[in-house]
């Protein structure tokens, strides 16, 4: 296997992570939900454009960079309508979206593998520098959830619906609620 093909596996490998429950259901509701267009359908189809402008993004040469413009530009167009923005090496594998409705993520932001969101997220910074929050793995955020600033957030953490985190949380398997979010319990994992 050469580099070109391995390139291309890890691709498909990290499609696959994306929305990974999406592979759990049954094959025949799956065609259901292609033939309505549902919009888990439109979600899985707004990662897949994510990765391969990824992908081309990473390479260098200058075909690469028209292809990542394009898959970039149809990502984005897509985006719109399910009221996202994730922008390219912003995000691990194996981020799930449950409901389209706005998930902004600066694009100084990292966000960790497993993450989950239910709607109405947002990653950010704090509007008085660029620093952006750094998400560990397997972080839950409930719906309108958002966390804003250079803050950083450790693994297998969830934050509460309607919580704003606005400070570091360095203790892994807390719960995150409030304005501003505080923690309220956890378990180590």
């Amino acid at each position: 296997m050469n580099i070109e093909q391995r390139g291309k596996a890890m691709n498909k490998n990290m499609i696959y992570k994306d929305n990974s429950f999406f592979y759990k259901i049954p094959l025949k509701r799956r065609i259901k939900l292609h033939i309505v267009n549902d919009h888990w359908i439109v979600i899985k189809r707004y990662f897949i454009l994510l990765r391969k402008a990824e992908y081309y993004g990473n390479k260098k040469t200058f075909m690469s960079r028209i292809m990542s413009f394009w898959f970039t530009r149809r990502k984005n167009k897509l985006g719109i309508k399910l009221g996202f923005y994730i922008p390219i090496n912003s995000t691990k594998p194996g981020i799930t979206i449950w409901h389209n409705g706005t998930v902004v993520i600066n694009g100084d932001a990292k966000v960790g593998s497993g993450c989950i969101f239910h709607g109405n997220n947002c990653i950010g910074n704090n509007g008085k520098s660029l620093k952006a929050p750094i998400i560990g793995n397997n972080v839950e955020l409930g719906v309108g959830a958002s966390i804003i600033g250079g803050v950083k957030i450790a693994d297998n953490v969830k934050i509460g619906a309607g919580a704003v985190v606005l400070s570091s949380c360095e203790e892994e398997g807390v719960t995150l609620v409030g304005i501003p979010a505080r923690k309220v319990g956890g378990e180590k994992r």
